[in-house]
């Protein structure tokens, strides 16, 4: 990951909304969550909340999948994971054995996102 590619995700999650959209996606991983459950959820507006989801799907932080008439978003474990890891690149000096509870973080992550593919492209 570059310092571009950071910085975007950086700015979609600087939104509170769009913070918690993100961190309760998190949560519903694997099954991922409906926009109106999202709505309702954190009593967000439809209208607001299709612009938030839009921001966040297009910085590559969540995936959306049409389910009928529903959009199913869910979190991109995969692109969370490489930010993580452009944050702690060089983390302890580049001494792997300094930052134990980093990699276990990583490797959780990565645990994750392989149990249900790494698709970063939002799928209509």
């Amino acid at each position: 990951m570059d310092q571009k590619s950071a910085l975007a995700v950086f700015e979609s999650l600087s939104s509170g909304v769009r913070l918690d959209v993100f961190r309760l996606l998190v949560k519903a991983e694997p099954t991922g969550v409906v926009a109106g459950e999202i709505a309702s959820a954190l009593d967000v507006a439809p209208s607001s909340l299709s612009f938030h989801l839009r921001t966040l799907t297009q910085a590559g932080l969540l995936t959306v999948e049409q389910e009928g008439r529903f959009l199913r978003y869910r979190a991109n474990l995969s692109l969370m994971a490489e930010v993580i890891g452009f944050l702690t690149e060089n983390c302890c000096a580049g001494v792997a054995e300094r930052c134990v509870a980093v990699c276990d973080v990583e490797a959780q992550l990565a645990d994750c996102s392989g149990s249900r593919g790494t698709d970063t492209e939002p799928r209509a």
